[in-house]
């Protein structure tokens, strides 16, 4: 005999079931995009492969480690195309977003969702089996917007020492450079008011310099001044000796707008 009470009660319990499952999987999902490593594993990558790290005070190391672990529970890493993302490479990469914004109380990258890795080099439309692919990192825009990718050769080999650039740190900047809405190598997130005309000005002056090959700075760094920001920065984390003997003018300049106050 139909009993519409029966049939009513059974429709609502399978919605019950059916939103918790739901619900539950949802949330699985979640809990597992996102990264939690034990400080003793962060530590051992930390002081084999960043040497920046090394330079610390056991004070700055504490905060570093504490905002890799936080870098890692808020933003999505994802290995595509094949890539195998290791947890050694996960720190790499919290690593490098922490270097520019360590000396920063407050900070956070509001503008970004999730670092892709690829596990080659790929073009400007993100293929990676294209014969122009020479692109190691890039920050998306449109509907890659609130994205990172990253090649996984140029994450690793930026913590080479014997190589002068850091894709990954260049990428990073490119974001704090963009907080302001605007990428035109002036983080006015970062960068104190009274700094803004000095810096634009030994930008620019450089800049001419490298266009018109009277620089030593990898000729990448006069595409334009967001570039130019990227590329110095990479050296001013990665080999700041050198940087401060050859461009005093320029390392004096961004030891201030990072707040580093860099001992070298």
């Amino acid at each position: 005999m139909y009993n519409p009470y029966f049939v009513t009660g059974l429709i609502f319990f399978v919605g019950i079931i059916l939103i918790f499952y739901t619900f539950k999987r949802v949330n699985g999902k979640r809990r597992n995009v996102y990264t939690e490593l034990p400080d003793a594993f962060i530590e051992g990558i930390l002081l084999d492969k960043i040497r920046f790290y090394l330079n610390l005070s056991d004070v700055e190391r504490s905060v570093f480690k504490e905002r890799v672990q936080y870098f890692l529970r808020k933003v999505k890493i994802s290995g595509e195309k094949g890539a195998i993302v290791t947890d050694c490479d996960k720190v790499l990469i919290a690593a490098s977003a922490t270097i520019p914004l360590l000396h920063f109380e407050t900070w956070a990258y509001e503008n970004l969702e999730e670092v892709i890795v690829y596990p080659d080099y790929f073009d400007e439309r993100f293929d990676t089996q294209s014969d122009s692919k020479n692109v190691a990192g890039m920050v998306g825009s449109g509907a890659m917007n609130r994205k990172m990718v990253l090649s996984l050769p140029a994450l690793r080999g930026g913590f080479d020492r014997y190589v002068d650039g850091n894709t990954a740190v260049h990428e990073f900047v490119h974001l704090i450079d963009k907080a302001d809405g605007v990428v035109d190598g002036v983080p006015e997130y970062l960068i104190p008011k009274e700094l803004i005309d000095p810096w634009m000005k030994e930008m620019n002056r450089t800049i001419r310099e490298i266009r018109e090959g009277d620089s030593d700075i990898r000729t990448y760094a006069g595409t334009n001044e967001a570039e130019f920001l990227a590329v110095l920065s990479e050296y001013f984390f990665k080999k700041p000796k050198k940087l401060q003997d050859e461009h005093p003018e320029l390392f004096a300049l961004l030891d201030k707008i990072y707040n580093r106050r860099l001992e070298v």
